[in-house]
């Protein structure tokens, strides 16, 4: 079967130049067809490099974007490359900086071929970051359950069937979250456990201010079934404080508010035109191989 790898990378190519070469020890004795696309998202650093150690890869791609469009969006666009343009079975987007572990490569892609064509995703069992962090993601988890029914315990490292990225493709809400989005598009997902690791170089780029914009790009995903539950919190909730009306009190409310205003301004992101043009924002090809 045929594999493609897709990397977004903005201004990290110690991390993409390594994570290509353990990439490819890592799947010297898989017997499929395996290509790398790498989308560069306007990096205002050079990215371009040697990569002496690909013999097992069967092409390497680099596709250099004109304009920086951000970490989904750059998914988005690379999957829309790899439909239109590439031969493939199955896509396995995956981070550059080495946090998703190149040795899952090939439990994804022997389980994808097990699946009958469905997707594969990797469940965090484990993670790196500090205590705080691992405190916030698992309050991340909780709101995102508890306002939209679903539990998303995935990134963005997947093994996408072709039929699930064409439902992608067809989905405004990919242009905003990849994974809110794939909940959405596919209702059975095979699940396999994987491990958070470390970045290659430096700190890690996920700050709490960017975890909670992914997590309430996720929630906007579903953001009808968030305004019923929402509503109906309001209401339960001013009838047991309406004896107790405060400042206090009411700030579950304001905060709530506030996450819906937030929710919807997100939930704006979502265009399909921009997605169906993202192309366009393709400056050159580097065919490293």
């Amino acid at each position: 079967m045929k594999y493609v790898i897709l990397i977004p990378i903005y201004n990290d190519r110690e991390s993409l130049k390594l994570l290509v070469e353990n990439i490819n020890s890592e799947i010297k004795d898989l017997n499929h067809e395996i290509s790398i696309v790498v989308i560069n998202d306007a990096s205002s650093q050079q990215i371009i490099d040697t990569y002496p150690n690909i013999e097992n890869i069967n092409s390497l791609e680099i596709i250099n974007m004109k304009e920086n469009r951000g970490h989904a969006r750059c998914i988005a666009s690379g999957l829309k490359y790899i439909f239109e343009k590439k031969e493939l079975d199955f896509v396995i987007p995956m981070d550059g900086d080495g946090e998703d572990r190149p040795e899952e490569i090939k439990n994804f892609i022997q389980l994808s071929a097990q699946s009958s064509e469905k997707s594969v995703i990797g469940e965090r069992v484990k993670r790196s970051e500090g205590i705080i962090f691992k405190a916030c993601y698992q309050f991340h988890k909780f709101l995102t359950l508890a306002f939209t029914g679903h539990s998303i315990k995935f990134g963005n490292f997947t093994c996408l069937s072709k039929s699930t990225v064409k439902k992608l493709l067809e989905e405004k809400a990919t242009w905003n979250s990849f994974s809110g989005s794939l909940k959405k598009v596919e209702k059975e997902l095979v699940s396999m456990p994987s491990i958070r690791g470390k970045r290659y170089f430096g700190p890690s780029q996920m700050s709490f201010f960017n975890l909670l914009k992914h997590s309430l790009s996720i929630i906007s995903v579903f953001r009808k079934t968030v305004l019923i539950r929402s509503a109906l919190f309001i209401i339960f909730y001013i009838l047991l404080i309406k004896s107790y009306a405060s400042v206090i009190t009411s700030l579950p409310l304001v905060l709530l508010l506030i996450m819906i205003y937030s929710i919807s301004s997100l939930a704006l992101r979502e265009n399909i035109d921009e997605f169906n043009n993202s192309l366009n924002n393709i400056h050159e090809i580097d065919k490293i191989k």
